[in-house]
């Protein structure tokens, strides 16, 4: 099934906004306060200080984009995705 006009818009707007997403290391900052939680010397303020960040910055990536469930495959043009099989059948019997 082709793409709408409107979807094909869509889809690269999302696509410019993930980029400008990931220049502004939303996800990164994540990953640093994961990396803090791990360290051994660290204050229980400090732990509820860096979830709470870390919460903040995924809740904005959540906000512009939604996580993807699903992805459809399509062949060219849209079009239907052609696919050969071969099956071999063997003979454990013998």
């Amino acid at each position: 099934m082709a793409k709408t006009r409107a979807q094909q818009n869509r889809a690269i707007r999302q696509e410019a906004l993930r980029e400008q997403l990931a220049n502004q290391g939303h996800i990164q900052h994540v990953v640093d306060c994961a990396e803090k939680l791990g360290e051994p010397k660290i204050g229980s303020s400090e732990v509820t200080r860096l979830k709470a960040k870390a919460e903040l910055h995924l809740k904005l990536v959540e906000k512009y984009l939604p996580s993807i469930k699903a992805i459809e495959h399509t062949g060219e043009d849209g079009g239907e995705i052609n696919q050969n099989l071969k099956i071999i059948f063997v003979d454990t019997d013998s």
